[in-house]
């Protein structure tokens, strides 16, 4: 294989045989269960890198059926993410979400996250299951159960407005890939956007949240002191393309 083949096949590990095709990734009829918590503001701001800001004291621990992506085929997801703000050089104010862990059990879609933006993704055994009356979410990691979400099931229809809203907010992660000798080569502050969504339905009631420690599972560092609210929603949606928006690497401010 020429030089010239090389770049001009490169886009993903392997060379030959990509684990992942060329986006854009298109999901239809994702399922979302999220459930808000409180937990403990100091473990946050220990969590959470600047330049975000920590906003309150809660964390969104989301369940998400992905029945039908383009290039990711079906899986399930888990993981929890902080609400969070981010001033850009330009000084406008931007309030999201930082995106703190995933499990997943799918490998297309862990080597395409991780590597495309920078999704926190790790291998486990996430479940978003309806049981009679009641939607029920566990993650096992190998053998050992690390947490459990129940629901009940479409108690109360929610207004789309505010939802929409709420999902046109940027979320924020950290993309790093070691260089060969192991240290850094890559620190990104990576912004991501929700594109072309269409809410198909979305519902309120009660929940419950459990997370167990586990040493390579890290979910119940953010302990639950109360659930403050749960949403059930189904939506079509395109996955938008990260924007770096700071690097940790090189010296300067924040980008627009």
């Amino acid at each position: 294989m020429k030089i010239a083949d090389v770049r001009a096949n490169a886009f993903a590990m392997p060379l030959n045989n990509p684990a992942y095709p060329k986006p854009p990734y298109k999901f239809y009829n994702r399922e979302f269960v999220v459930i808000n918590y409180q937990t403990d503001p100091e473990r946050l701001r220990a969590f959470v890198p600047e330049p975000l800001e920590v906003i309150g004291d809660t964390v969104a621990y989301e369940f998400i059926r992905m029945p039908d992506s383009t290039g990711f085929g079906d899986y399930t997801e888990t993981g929890q993410v902080i609400p969070v703000r981010f001033t850009t050089a330009s000084g406008e104010v931007q309030e999201g979400g930082y995106v703190h862990a995933m499990y997943l059990d799918d490998n297309s879609p862990i080597a395409g996250g991780r590597e495309i933006w920078g999704f926190p993704k790790k291998l486990a055994t996430p479940k978003l299951m309806h049981q009679q009356e009641t939607l029920v979410g566990t993650l096992h990691y190998g053998s050992v159960l690390c947490a459990t979400a129940t629901m009940g099931y479409k108690h109360r229809e929610l207004d789309l407005a505010p939802l929409a809203k709420a999902m046109a907010k940027p979320a924020f992660m950290i993309k790093i890939i070691p260089h060969v000798d192991g240290s850094p080569r890559i620190c990104e502050l990576v912004r991501y956007y929700m594109e072309d969504v269409t809410l198909k339905g979305a519902w309120s009631g009660p929940a419950a949240l459990q997370l167990f420690e586990h040493a390579m599972c890290d979910v119940a560092r953010l302990p639950v002191h109360e659930v403050v609210s749960a949403s059930h929603y189904i939506a079509d949606l395109t996955l938008g393309l990260g924007e770096v928006v700071f690097d940790y690497l090189a010296t300067g401010e924040a980008k627009a």
